[in-house]
């Protein structure tokens, strides 16, 4: 695997890093959003998905974006906007 050294690389490595989760982990995360505990109930996954950015993306890149944190709530989050929960 090749190393990223460019943002909008490392911008799509996390997008589909956390379209990987939302996609095996549906359930996980309707009952996460539900019981306003969604972090920890995909700890496990989350640490996965972040060793995997952070041994793809260049540390020049991590420290400059934040870009796994924000597509953890874009993709994850957002795109389960229609699913009860008392957060919003």
């Amino acid at each position: 695997m090749s190393t990223i050294d460019k943002p909008d690389g490392a911008l799509r490595l996390a997008r589909t890093i956390a379209s990987d989760i939302l996609l095996y982990n549906k359930e996980k995360i309707a009952n996460g959003l539900k019981n306003d505990d969604l972090f920890e109930v995909l700890e496990s996954e989350i640490a996965e998905g972040r060793a995997l950015y952070e041994s793809r993306v260049v540390p020049e890149v991590r420290a400059q974006h934040n870009f796994l944190e924000r597509a953890l709530v874009d993709v994850m989050i957002k795109s389960s906007a229609h699913l009860p929960t008392d957060i919003w």
